[in-house]
C-alpha cells in the first residue's frame, strides 16, 4: 500500500505494519498492513470505531505489545526501526525521542507519587540532570499545560486532581523529555464537553510551539477535525480512506467515512432521525473475505466479497481503499466541519 506522505522528509514512518495476537485458540488480526510517513510539526489522526485497531497500532509504535503479539514491518524513528531495537535501547527511548498521552490518565499516573515527583523522575532518568533541578522543570512544565497553582498542584497525587488537571497532568509529563514525536491515544474520551475543548486547543498549541510530530487517535469527528493535518480513516485493522483534514470533511469518499460523518449531531438535525451505519463492525478473529465493510454498506455489490479491495490514489496523495474507489461512490450529504 503506497505511503500517506508527508510534505517534507518523515520523522516517523511506519511501513506495512501488521499486528497479530496469537494465545491458545485466539488468532486476531489486529492491524493490517499500515503504512503512512509523518514530518516534524504534523499531525495525522487515525479516525474510527472501538476496535479498529488504532490503539494497537499506538501501543505497536511504543513497543508496549503484550509478548504473545506477532508484529511485523518498520517503524522507522529517524531512520531507526523500533521493532528491532533491544528492550534497553527502547526504553530509553520511551518518554525521550516518542511519547505517549493516555486515553486514561488515572490508570496511566501513578497513584503513590506526587505529580511532581512523576514528572521529575522521568526527566532524571532521561537526562542524567539533578533532582531539584527537574522539579523545577516540572512545575514550569505544569505552567506550560496551563495548571493553575502549578506550584500547589506539583505536591498533589492524581486523585486529587479533577479529570480535566489530571490530563493536563499527563500532557506534561509525556511532554517532559520534549520528544521529536507524541502519541495521543482518545486523551479527551473521559473528559466533559467544555474539557474536551481545552485540551484539543491545548494540544494543538503545544504541537505548533514545540514542533512535534502527532498521532492523534479518535473515535470522535468533531475532534479530528480540529486538531488534524491529515486524517486516515481505519476500519477492521487497515486504513480505508486517507487524505487531509479538509478533504476528508468537505468530500469523504469511502462510504465508512461517509457513514462517521453523517452519524455527526448537530443542531441542524433537530426534529430529525439522525443517521447510523447499520450492523456492527467484523471480529477481528473472523475477518470476511473481500471488503471487511461490506457486510454494513449500502453500495455493496458481489465483487466486494471477493479477492482484494483496490485502492485509488488521487493526485493530491489522497487513498481511498473501495471497488467503486474515489469518482464512482455517490457523495453522502455531509454537514462541513471546520478543520
Amino acid at each position: 500500500m503506497p505511503d500517506i506522505m508527508p510534505p517534507e522528509l518523515p520523522v516517523l514512518r511506519v511501513e506495512n505494519l501488521t499486528v497479530r495476537f496469537r494465545r491458545r485458540n485466539l488468532d486476531v488480526a489486529a492491524v493490517n498492513g499500515v503504512s503512512f510517513a509523518l514530518a516534524r510539526g504534523e499531525t495525522l489522526t487515525i479516525l474510527g470505531e472501538s476496535g479498529s485497531g488504532k490503539s494497537v497500532s499506538l501501543k505497536a509504535m511504543m513497543g508496549l505489545l503484550p509478548s504473545y503479539a506477532e508484529t511485523e514491518g518498520q517503524i522507522l524513528l529517524d531512520g531507526k526501526d523500533i521493532l528491532d531495537m533491544p528492550p534497553a535501547e527502547l526504553s530509553k527511548l520511551r518518554g525521550g525521542e516518542i511519547s505517549m498521552i493516555f486515553q486514561e490518565p488515572m490508570a496511566a499516573l501513578d497513584p503513590v507519587y506526587t505529580i511532581g515527583e512523576q514528572i521529575a523522575e522521568t526527566i532524571v532518568q532521561h537526562e542524567g540532570i539533578g533532582h531539584r533541578a527537574a522539579m523545577r522543570r516540572a512545575l514550569d512544565l505544569l505552567d506550560h499545560v496551563k495548571i493553575p497553582s502549578a506550584a500547589r498542584r506539583l505536591k498533589n497525587y492524581p486523585h486529587e486532581l479533577s479529570g480535566g488537571m489530571r490530563q493536563r497532568a499527563m500532557i506534561a509529563l509525556a511532554l517532559a523529555c520534549s520528544p521529536t514525536v507524541l502519541l495521543a491515544d482518545e486523551p479527551t474520551t473521559a473528559l466533559d464537553v467544555s474539557v474536551q475543548i481545552q485540551i484539543l486547543l491545548l494540544l494543538r498549541q503545544l504541537q505548533q510551539e514545540l514542533g512535534m510530530a502527532v498521532v492523534f487517535v479518535t473515535h470522535d469527528v468533531g475532534a479530528a477535525a480540529e486538531i488534524s493535518d491529515r486524517i486516515a480513516v481505519m476500519y477492521a485493522g487497515r486504513f480505508v480512506e486517507t487524505a487531509t483534514a479538509r478533504e476528508i470533511m468537505r468530500s469523504p469518499q469511502h462510504p465508512y467515512t461517509q457513514g462517521l460523518l453523517a452519524s455527526i449531531v448537530h443542531g441542524g438535525l433537530r426534529g430529525r432521525v439522525l443517521e447510523t451505519i447499520p450492523g456492527t463492525p467484523p471480529n477481528l478473529a473472523q475477518i470476511p473475505p473481500g471488503c471487511a465493510f461490506a457486510p454494513r454498506c449500502r453500495y455493496v455489490v458481489d465483487a466486494c466479497t471477493r479477492g482484494d479491495v483496490p485502492v485509488a490514489m488521487s493526485p493530491t496523495g489522497a487513498m481511498v481503499r473501495c471497488i467503486r474507489a474515489a469518482d464512482a461512490i455517490p457523495s453522502h450529504a455531509t454537514r462541513k466541519v471546520s478543520a
